[in-house]
């Protein structure tokens, strides 16, 4: 028998209130709608909430991938390690600055760049490593911060996931030069947008450049730059949605501990002693027929979906330029991977439809 509900519990949605379209309107009435004084106190905000000096504020998570490697000197002839099971925009920042990525494979317990496979991935090409912080949790930092320091290579975090997730206690984007997306479905947003941090004064600056055409002054163009820019418009709801980020937290990860505790039909996901996991998505593992599991659940009106589908080194776009390897433990994630909501504003009601529906698997 097919069983339909009433209605879907969204896998996840922008949290848009009162406070949000305030502030929006204050920005509209003040004439001043680019980058200005409200992205300013965005960036401070957010650099005090990673433990860093400077934030700069871009105009999505990609563009502060590709300002950060930009940045730091990287170009053609330069490899960058990454993980092959991201969303795809942590490999293309690397080819939108002509250098190579090289990929390695992922811890299965976390879903994280492997230390010891980046380790074996080294060339004298390498000038950059790119961990990920892939669904909220940090990959392994002290061991990436040792590789750095050992090689000489620069650590680009891709934080986009991780909005104030800790690892040993300190923020992620404080190791590395940090990156971070405001995307309609993180964990704040700002509709679209990103953010870059760094304690590096010099880069700070160069990031500034790179973002605005390459002016300090208006009209005076020292290098060549781009129009990534944040508005004033974007910044006022990051701002309005600051607040509530450490509250919305701590309501993802009692949401994940429920999990835990009562899902028994799935895989659910492992979480480093080292780590603060912020949940951006809980992602559980199906070992069998993951398709029937996704059908069951939508007739059930529970929303999902696969992050992600195809590693980064089987898309077209890859293979067609011979960046392309086995790594068995991406792969296999691909093909056992599955979300489900873990949004703040769920209900105890839409919690236990949730942990009904999984557990109904068996």
């Amino acid at each position: 028998m097919t069983i339909r509900t009433a209605s879907t519990i969204s896998l996840s949605r922008p949290l848009i209130g009162e406070r949000e379209k305030a502030a929006v309107i204050r920005v509209l009435e003040s004439g001043h709608l680019a980058q200005g004084e409200v992205v300013a106190e965005f960036e401070r905000r957010f650099a005090a909430l990673h433990g860093t000096r400077y934030c700069v504020a871009t105009s999505s998570g990609t563009t502060a991938l590709h300002l950060a490697l930009l940045a730091q000197g990287i170009g053609p002839g330069d490899e960058v390690i990454t993980s092959p099971f991201s969303f795809i925009a942590s490999a293309n920042a690397i080819l939108f600055c002509g250098a190579t990525p090289v990929f390695a494979d992922i811890v299965p317990a976390t879903f994280n760049l492997d230390p010891d496979q980046t380790r074996r991935a080294i060339t004298p090409r390498t000038r950059a490593i790119m961990p990920v912080h892939l669904f909220g949790q940090p990959a392994d930092l002290d061991s990436f911060e040792s590789i750095a320091r050992e090689y000489g290579l620069s650590m680009v975090e891709d934080a986009c996931q991780a909005h104030c997730a800790r690892w040993n206690g300190r923020p992620v984007g404080s190791f590395g030069v940090g990156c971070f997306s405001f995307y309609p479905t993180k964990n704040i947003t700002t509709a679209e947008g990103g953010a870059i941090t760094t304690n590096d004064d010099d880069l700070a600056d160069r990031l500034r450049l790179l973002r605005n055409h390459g002016m300090r002054r208006r009209y005076y163009h020292e290098i060549l730059g781009y129009n990534f820019r944040l508005t004033d418009v974007q910044a006022a709801i990051g701002l309005a949605q600051i607040d509530s980020l450490p509250e919305w937290t701590n309501v993802r990860r009692a949401n994940a501990a429920e999990y835990d505790c009562r899902l028994t039909s799935v895989v659910t996901p492992w979480v480093d002693r080292r780590a603060e996991h912020v949940y951006h998505q809980y992602t559980v593992r199906i070992r069998r027929d993951r398709g029937a599991a996704i059908e069951m659940l939508t007739q059930r009106g529970i929303g999902t979906s696969i992050y992600y589908p195809i590693p980064i080194h089987e898309q077209a776009v890859y293979t067609d330029r011979g960046l392309t390897g086995s790594f068995p433990e991406a792969e296999r994630a691909a093909r056992e991977v599955l979300s489900i909501p873990i949004r703040p504003d769920l209900t105890t009601q839409e919690r236990e439809r949730v942990i009904d529906a999984v557990n109904e698997l068996v």
